[in-house]
């Protein structure tokens, strides 16, 4: 009788413990899935910092460090679809970029995020029920309190590219996303670009889109005093600053040759030539934006990598990496404050 009951406490013994060490094992699998899959984008988010602007102070001659608009541009999330997207690289991609998305937005509280073209990944041919779903998925991973404002400038992946862009596709990305071209906050005027429709050839929806063009630039003009007529005293008066330009296509430049930094192209991709109308807007769409607009900024997507470039006058332009780690293993995006100057 001994024996026997000494081999059950042996028995019990082996069981206590091999239950621990499944204990332990579990606890550390759930302590890794939560630094790996919420803590991480915590402990790298909270580095950014907001860039600091002087500004004028009001009530004396000295300057101060004062954060006016602050801004988050994000682009090139592509969405998968039904057709390309296999459901495990859905739910592991759309999962990183919704919590990055939303770590930022509480560490951060930036008060407009702009995500700069190609939505989603498959919206040029996707059906009805396709873009329905993919739109709801968009709306729960970018889901942002009431004081933040989201604008959204449609890209090749949204439309497709010029021969394959409709009425019914740009109307379908409208309906969703508010069609607003000329937005001003705080003092700052930006302009949203259909980017596609800048091809040049005179078709009916590239024709509205230059028309609609010019008619902000006649805006910008009369809120610089620029032009004086009587059509300068209709509509509300714009802050009379030079706008922020932002599109999907970048404009006009022969390659990435020249861009540098952690985010830019891998140095084998970077002297690539860049096609016209199709990885960068032609050299006469850049021309005629820059006339008509004159923006002190640009800030584009597409090529999912960063760089800084400048035109004509000196005027910058910085190209958005995508957002997406299918895209790139180190996707980001871009914080900036501005002010009325």
């Amino acid at each position: 009788m001994a024996t026997i009951r000494f081999g059950f406490r042996r028995l019990n013994f082996h069981l206590l413990r091999r239950s621990f060490l499944l204990l332990k094992l579990t606890a550390f699998v759930i302590a890794v899935l939560l630094f790996c899959e919420f803590l991480i984008y915590y402990l790298v988010i909270v580095w950014c910092n907001w860039p600091e602007i002087k500004t004028p102070a009001h009530d004396s001659e000295r300057e101060t460090l004062e954060p006016v608009l602050k801004a988050m541009f994000l682009a090139d999330t592509h969405l998968l679809g039904e057709v390309r997207g296999h459901w495990l690289d859905k739910l592991r991609r759309e999962w990183q970029m919704e919590r990055a998305f939303q770590t930022a937005l509480w560490l951060l509280r930036p008060e407009v995020v702009f995500i700069l073209g190609d939505i989603f990944d498959e919206g040029k041919w996707s059906s009805p029920q396709a873009w329905a779903d993919d739109v709801e998925r968009f709306q729960k991973m970018f889901r942002h309190p009431p004081h933040v404002q989201l604008k959204v400038v449609v890209g090749n992946h949204d439309i497709g590219f010029h021969y394959q862009m409709s009425t019914y596709r740009i109307k379908r990305f409208e309906k969703i996303f508010n069609p607003e071209r000329l937005f001003s906050w705080k003092g700052i005027n930006f302009v949203m670009v259909n980017s596609i429709a800048l091809e040049g050839d005179g078709c009916n929806i590239c024709s509205e889109a230059e028309a609609e063009l010019i008619e902000i630039s006649h805006k910008l003009n009369c809120s610089l005093k620029e032009q004086h007529s009587r059509r300068c005293e209709d509509g509300q008066p714009l802050p009379a600053s030079a706008p922020v330009l932002l599109q999907h296509f970048p404009l006009y430049r022969r390659s990435d040759a020249n861009c540098s930094g952690d985010d830019a192209a891998p140095p084998e991709e970077r002297g690539i030539p860049f096609r016209e109308r199709y990885d960068a807007l032609s050299r006469e769409a850049s021309q005629k934006l820059l006339w008509w607009l004159r923006p002190r900024l640009v800030l584009s997507g597409h090529t999912h990598s960063a760089c800084e470039v400048l035109h004509g006058a000196g005027i910058p332009e910085l190209s958005v990496p995508s957002f997406s780690w299918r895209n790139r293993n180190n996707p980001s995006f871009i914080m900036e404050t501005d002010c009325l100057s």
